[in-house]
Protein backbone atom coordinates (compact mmCIF):
# COMPACT_ATOMS: atom_id res chain seq x y z
CA UNK A 1 0.00 0.00 0.00
CA UNK A 2 1.39 3.27 -0.75
CA UNK A 3 1.60 5.53 2.10
CA UNK A 4 2.23 8.37 0.21
CA UNK A 5 -1.15 8.53 -1.10
CA UNK A 6 -3.45 11.52 -0.94
CA UNK A 7 -0.57 13.47 0.20
CA UNK A 8 -0.66 17.18 -2.21
CA UNK A 9 2.01 18.25 -4.51
CA UNK A 10 2.11 21.83 -2.46
CA UNK A 11 2.12 20.07 1.20
CA UNK A 12 4.94 17.71 -0.17
CA UNK A 13 7.21 20.65 -1.14
CA UNK A 14 6.58 22.80 2.30
CA UNK A 15 7.88 19.77 3.41
CA UNK A 16 10.89 19.31 1.28
CA UNK A 17 11.51 22.90 2.45
CA UNK A 18 11.23 22.40 5.75
CA UNK A 19 14.21 19.91 5.43
CA UNK A 20 16.30 21.86 3.49
CA UNK A 21 15.62 24.66 6.14
CA UNK A 22 16.89 22.33 9.10
CA UNK A 23 19.90 20.94 7.14
CA UNK A 24 21.16 25.26 6.47
CA UNK A 25 20.66 26.00 10.06
CA UNK A 26 23.05 23.63 11.22
CA UNK A 27 25.51 26.41 9.79
CA UNK A 28 25.97 28.74 12.84
CA UNK A 29 26.59 32.13 10.78
CA UNK A 30 22.61 30.86 9.25
CA UNK A 31 21.30 31.47 12.54
CA UNK A 32 21.36 35.03 12.54
CA UNK A 33 19.65 35.27 9.24
CA UNK A 34 17.16 32.68 8.67
CA UNK A 35 15.66 32.34 12.56
CA UNK A 36 13.84 35.07 14.78
CA UNK A 37 16.10 37.27 16.96
CA UNK A 38 14.45 40.55 17.98
CA UNK A 39 17.32 42.43 18.21
CA UNK A 40 18.54 41.85 14.51
CA UNK A 41 15.23 41.73 13.25
CA UNK A 42 15.06 45.37 12.09
CA UNK A 43 17.80 44.86 9.56
CA UNK A 44 17.29 41.10 8.65
CA UNK A 45 12.81 41.66 8.64
CA UNK A 46 13.14 38.74 6.27
CA UNK A 47 13.43 36.25 9.28
CA UNK A 48 9.48 37.35 10.14
CA UNK A 49 9.07 35.05 7.30
CA UNK A 50 11.92 32.54 7.35
CA UNK A 51 11.63 31.98 10.79
CA UNK A 52 8.55 30.29 10.47
CA UNK A 53 9.97 27.63 7.54
CA UNK A 54 13.37 26.58 10.08
CA UNK A 55 13.60 24.13 12.33
CA UNK A 56 17.00 23.84 14.95
CA UNK A 57 15.65 19.95 16.17
CA UNK A 58 15.27 17.05 14.14
CA UNK A 59 11.93 15.83 16.40
CA UNK A 60 10.59 19.73 15.30
CA UNK A 61 10.92 18.47 11.55
CA UNK A 62 9.47 15.17 12.08
CA UNK A 63 6.62 16.84 13.80
CA UNK A 64 6.24 19.51 11.34
CA UNK A 65 6.38 17.46 8.77
CA UNK A 66 3.79 14.89 9.51
CA UNK A 67 1.46 17.27 10.62
CA UNK A 68 1.87 19.07 7.62
CA UNK A 69 0.75 16.54 4.97
CA UNK A 70 -1.59 14.79 7.35
CA UNK A 71 -3.42 18.43 8.25
CA UNK A 72 -2.85 19.65 4.53
CA UNK A 73 -4.38 16.49 3.16
CA UNK A 74 -7.35 17.72 4.70
CA UNK A 75 -7.48 21.31 4.15
CA UNK A 76 -6.05 21.72 0.90
CA UNK A 77 -8.63 20.10 -1.26
CA UNK A 78 -11.10 22.12 0.45
CA UNK A 79 -9.59 25.37 0.70
CA UNK A 80 -7.31 25.52 -2.80
CA UNK A 81 -4.05 25.53 -3.20
CA UNK A 82 -3.53 29.22 -3.45
CA UNK A 83 -5.77 29.87 -0.04
CA UNK A 84 -3.71 27.30 1.65
CA UNK A 85 -0.21 28.64 0.71
CA UNK A 86 -1.60 32.27 1.65
CA UNK A 87 -3.17 31.16 4.71
CA UNK A 88 0.58 29.43 6.00
CA UNK A 89 2.07 32.99 4.93
CA UNK A 90 -0.02 35.15 6.58
CA UNK A 91 -0.18 32.98 10.22
CA UNK A 92 3.46 32.53 9.94
CA UNK A 93 3.99 36.59 9.53
CA UNK A 94 1.80 37.53 12.40
CA UNK A 95 2.69 34.69 14.49
CA UNK A 96 6.82 36.01 13.91
CA UNK A 97 5.43 39.58 14.55
CA UNK A 98 3.33 38.64 17.45
CA UNK A 99 6.47 37.20 18.84
CA UNK A 100 8.53 39.86 18.40
CA UNK A 101 6.54 41.90 19.97
CA UNK A 102 6.42 39.53 22.88
CA UNK A 103 9.90 39.64 23.21
CA UNK A 104 10.30 43.21 22.72
CA UNK A 105 8.26 44.02 25.60
CA UNK A 106 9.61 41.46 28.39
CA UNK A 107 13.33 42.70 27.89
CA UNK A 108 11.93 46.00 29.05
CA UNK A 109 10.05 44.90 31.73
CA UNK A 110 12.34 42.55 32.91
CA UNK A 111 15.86 43.79 31.04
CA UNK A 112 17.10 40.19 30.53
CA UNK A 113 19.02 40.38 27.51
CA UNK A 114 17.99 36.55 26.45
CA UNK A 115 14.30 37.85 25.37
CA UNK A 116 16.61 39.59 22.65
CA UNK A 117 19.31 37.10 21.66
CA UNK A 118 17.62 33.44 21.38
CA UNK A 119 16.77 32.71 18.31
CA UNK A 120 13.28 31.87 18.12
CA UNK A 121 11.93 29.46 15.09
CA UNK A 122 10.03 26.35 14.05
CA UNK A 123 6.82 25.10 11.95
CA UNK A 124 4.30 24.77 15.17
CA UNK A 125 2.98 28.54 14.85
CA UNK A 126 1.58 27.89 11.76
CA UNK A 127 1.21 24.11 12.04
CA UNK A 128 -1.24 24.96 15.06
CA UNK A 129 -3.22 27.73 12.50
CA UNK A 130 -3.82 24.93 10.66
CA UNK A 131 -5.65 23.03 13.64
CA UNK A 132 -8.09 26.02 13.50
CA UNK A 133 -8.60 25.05 10.20
CA UNK A 134 -10.24 21.71 11.21
CA UNK A 135 -11.66 22.89 13.45
CA UNK A 136 -13.92 25.37 11.52
CA UNK A 137 -14.54 22.47 8.57
CA UNK A 138 -15.13 19.43 10.46
CA UNK A 139 -15.72 20.73 14.00
CA UNK A 140 -18.17 17.58 14.98
CA UNK A 141 -16.14 14.95 13.11
CA UNK A 142 -14.79 12.63 15.75
CA UNK A 143 -10.72 11.49 15.32
CA UNK A 144 -10.77 7.90 15.62
CA UNK A 145 -7.24 7.60 17.01
CA UNK A 146 -7.81 10.23 19.87
CA UNK A 147 -11.68 9.69 20.05
CA UNK A 148 -12.09 13.03 20.57
CA UNK A 149 -14.18 15.69 18.12
CA UNK A 150 -12.01 17.61 15.60
CA UNK A 151 -12.91 20.58 17.35
CA UNK A 152 -10.89 20.28 20.99
CA UNK A 153 -7.91 19.51 18.07
CA UNK A 154 -6.51 23.51 18.81
CA UNK A 155 -7.26 23.32 22.57
CA UNK A 156 -6.23 19.99 23.24
CA UNK A 157 -2.49 20.70 21.77
CA UNK A 158 -1.95 23.73 24.27
CA UNK A 159 -2.64 22.11 26.98
CA UNK A 160 -0.90 19.57 26.47
CA UNK A 161 2.01 21.53 25.38
CA UNK A 162 1.49 23.50 28.64
CA UNK A 163 1.89 20.18 30.50
CA UNK A 164 4.58 18.99 28.89
CA UNK A 165 6.77 22.32 29.26
CA UNK A 166 6.30 21.49 33.20
CA UNK A 167 8.30 18.00 32.71
CA UNK A 168 10.51 19.47 30.21
CA UNK A 169 11.60 22.68 30.56
CA UNK A 170 12.97 23.32 26.94
CA UNK A 171 9.76 23.03 25.51
CA UNK A 172 8.35 26.12 27.24
CA UNK A 173 9.95 28.02 24.07
CA UNK A 174 7.61 26.64 22.07
CA UNK A 175 4.38 27.42 23.72
CA UNK A 176 4.50 31.16 22.43
CA UNK A 177 4.50 30.29 18.73
CA UNK A 178 1.91 27.62 19.66
CA UNK A 179 -0.50 30.13 20.99
CA UNK A 180 0.08 33.21 18.92
CA UNK A 181 -0.59 30.78 15.36
CA UNK A 182 -3.56 29.49 17.07
CA UNK A 183 -4.96 33.03 17.83
CA UNK A 184 -3.59 34.46 14.35
CA UNK A 185 -5.36 31.33 12.42
CA UNK A 186 -8.60 31.91 14.44
CA UNK A 187 -8.62 36.03 13.10
CA UNK A 188 -7.73 35.02 9.41
CA UNK A 189 -10.34 32.20 9.30
CA UNK A 190 -12.79 34.45 11.26
CA UNK A 191 -12.77 37.62 9.67
CA UNK A 192 -10.67 37.83 6.81
CA UNK A 193 -10.67 34.37 4.81
CA UNK A 194 -12.81 35.81 1.87
CA UNK A 195 -14.81 32.77 0.21
CA UNK A 196 -15.27 32.75 -3.59
CA UNK A 197 -18.93 31.73 -3.48
CA UNK A 198 -20.48 34.27 -1.95
CA UNK A 199 -17.86 36.75 -1.62
CA UNK A 200 -18.18 37.18 1.73
CA UNK A 201 -15.20 37.11 4.26
CA UNK A 202 -14.71 35.56 7.65
CA UNK A 203 -16.75 32.91 9.43
CA UNK A 204 -19.13 34.64 12.35
CA UNK A 205 -21.30 31.77 13.07
CA UNK A 206 -21.25 31.19 16.93
CA UNK A 207 -20.08 27.76 16.35
CA UNK A 208 -16.56 29.33 15.45
CA UNK A 209 -16.80 32.12 17.77
CA UNK A 210 -13.44 32.38 20.49
CA UNK A 211 -14.87 30.99 22.80
CA UNK A 212 -15.49 27.57 21.73
CA UNK A 213 -11.97 26.97 22.06
CA UNK A 214 -13.04 26.64 25.90
CA UNK A 215 -15.18 24.15 27.96
CA UNK A 216 -18.98 25.28 27.80
CA UNK A 217 -18.58 26.33 31.67
CA UNK A 218 -16.80 29.19 30.97
CA UNK A 219 -18.16 30.65 27.70
CA UNK A 220 -20.60 32.85 29.32
CA UNK A 221 -17.49 34.80 31.28
CA UNK A 222 -15.25 34.56 27.93
CA UNK A 223 -17.74 35.95 25.78
CA UNK A 224 -18.00 39.53 27.31
CA UNK A 225 -14.23 39.67 27.45
CA UNK A 226 -13.46 38.51 23.93
CA UNK A 227 -16.42 40.57 22.13
CA UNK A 228 -14.54 43.82 23.88
CA UNK A 229 -11.27 42.54 21.93
CA UNK A 230 -12.52 41.55 18.93
CA UNK A 231 -13.93 45.53 18.42
CA UNK A 232 -10.49 47.02 19.72
CA UNK A 233 -8.49 44.68 17.26
CA UNK A 234 -10.83 43.45 14.23
CA UNK A 235 -13.90 46.47 14.10
CA UNK A 236 -17.20 45.96 14.45
CA UNK A 237 -18.25 43.48 11.65
CA UNK A 238 -20.90 44.91 9.44
CA UNK A 239 -24.29 43.70 10.33
CA UNK A 240 -26.51 41.31 7.57
CA UNK A 241 -28.85 43.20 5.36
CA UNK A 242 -32.66 42.58 7.28
CA UNK A 243 -35.24 41.14 5.45
CA UNK A 244 -38.22 42.92 5.12
CA UNK A 245 -40.92 41.47 7.03
CA UNK A 246 -44.85 41.78 6.53
CA UNK A 247 -46.62 41.05 10.24
CA UNK A 248 -49.73 40.27 8.06
CA UNK A 249 -48.25 37.12 6.97
CA UNK A 250 -46.13 34.61 8.91
CA UNK A 251 -42.97 35.10 9.99
CA UNK A 252 -40.48 33.04 7.47
CA UNK A 253 -37.15 34.50 7.67
CA UNK A 254 -34.34 33.07 6.02
CA UNK A 255 -30.76 32.05 7.26
CA UNK A 256 -28.12 34.50 6.75
CA UNK A 257 -26.03 34.48 4.04
CA UNK A 258 -22.96 33.84 6.68
CA UNK A 259 -24.81 30.59 8.39
CA UNK A 260 -25.68 29.08 4.82
CA UNK A 261 -21.66 29.64 3.60
CA UNK A 262 -20.79 28.22 7.40
CA UNK A 263 -23.24 25.62 6.91
CA UNK A 264 -21.79 24.40 3.55
CA UNK A 265 -18.21 24.92 4.53
CA UNK A 266 -19.04 21.95 7.00
CA UNK A 267 -20.41 19.65 4.31
CA UNK A 268 -17.50 20.15 1.98
CA UNK A 269 -15.23 19.25 4.82
CA UNK A 270 -17.25 16.17 5.75
CA UNK A 271 -17.56 15.39 2.08
CA UNK A 272 -13.87 15.61 1.52
CA UNK A 273 -13.20 13.18 4.60
CA UNK A 274 -16.10 10.81 3.50
CA UNK A 275 -14.42 10.49 -0.08
CA UNK A 276 -10.85 9.87 1.60
CA UNK A 277 -11.78 7.61 4.14
CA UNK A 278 -13.89 5.55 1.69
CA UNK A 279 -10.73 5.37 -1.00
CA UNK A 280 -7.98 4.48 1.63
CA UNK A 281 -10.84 1.59 2.02
CA UNK A 282 -11.24 0.79 -1.43
CA UNK A 283 -7.04 0.83 -1.44
CA UNK A 284 -6.41 -1.34 1.41
CA UNK A 285 -9.08 -4.09 0.33
CA UNK A 286 -7.29 -4.49 -3.05
CA UNK A 287 -3.82 -4.78 -1.16
CA UNK A 288 -5.75 -7.44 0.91
CA UNK A 289 -6.66 -9.44 -2.33
CA UNK A 290 -3.63 -8.98 -4.18
CA UNK A 291 -2.01 -10.23 -1.03
CA UNK A 292 -4.36 -13.32 -0.78
CA UNK A 293 -3.43 -14.27 -4.46
CA UNK A 294 0.55 -14.70 -3.44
Amino acid sequence: MNMNAGFTKLCKGLAVVLIGGHFVVQIPTAVSYLTLIPAKTIPFGWNLITAGFVEQTIYGVVISIVGLLFVGRMLEPIWGSREFLKFIFVVDLLTSFCIFTAAISMYYFTREEIYLYKPISGFQGILSGLLVGIKQIIPDQELSFLKIKAKWLPTLVILVSVAVSFLVTETAAYLPILICGTYMGWIYLRYWQRKPETNLKGDPSDEFAFSTFFPEILRSLIDPIATIFERMLCGRRPEPPQVTKDYNFVDTSLPSPESLEASRRRERGARALEERLAAERLKAEQTKRELGNV
